[in-house]
C-alpha cells in the first residue's frame, strides 16, 4: 500500500529551493517587484479596499476640478451618496479631545 505523505510534516524549505513562479497580479507583473508595501490579497478585501481608495481619489480630484457630485455619480455609476462619503473622507478631522482640552483651559 502506497503512503500517502503527512501534509503537516513537510518541509518548510527556504525559497532557493523552490521552483516559485512570481506571475504577479492585475496590478503588478511580478510580486517581488510591486509598488504596493502591502499585497492586496494579503489583507480582508484589500482588493475591494484598494479599488474603493483609487476610485475615491479620482471622485476627489475631478470635484476639485469643478465638477459636481450629481455628474461624478453618473460618471461612477454610484449614489450622490457614494460621492458625498467618499468627498467626506478626503476632509481633515477634527481633533476632538484637543478642542475639548482648550475648551475647559479657559
Amino acid at each position: 500500500m502506497e503512503s500517502i505523505p503527512d501534509l503537516d510534516n513537510a518541509l518548510d524549505l527556504p525559497p532557493e529551493y523552490l521552483h516559485y513562479r512570481d506571475e504577479g497580479c492585475e496590478l503588478d507583473d511580478s510580486c517581488l517587484n510591486c509598488r504596493l508595501p502591502l499585497c492586496i490579497y494579503d489583507e480582508p478585501r484589500g482588493k475591494q479596499h484598494w479599488l474603493k481608495d483609487q476610485r475615491d481619489g479620482r471622485i476627489i480630484k475631478l470635484f476639485s476640478q469643478g465638477r459636481r457630485a450629481s455628474e461624478l455619480a453618473v460618471m461612477f455609476g454610484v449614489s450622490q451618496r457614494t460621492i458625498q462619503r467618499a468627498l467626506k473622507r478626503s476632509l481633515p478631522r477634527p481633533d476632538y479631545y484637543t478642542e475639548a482640552k482648550e475648551g475647559h483651559d479657559g
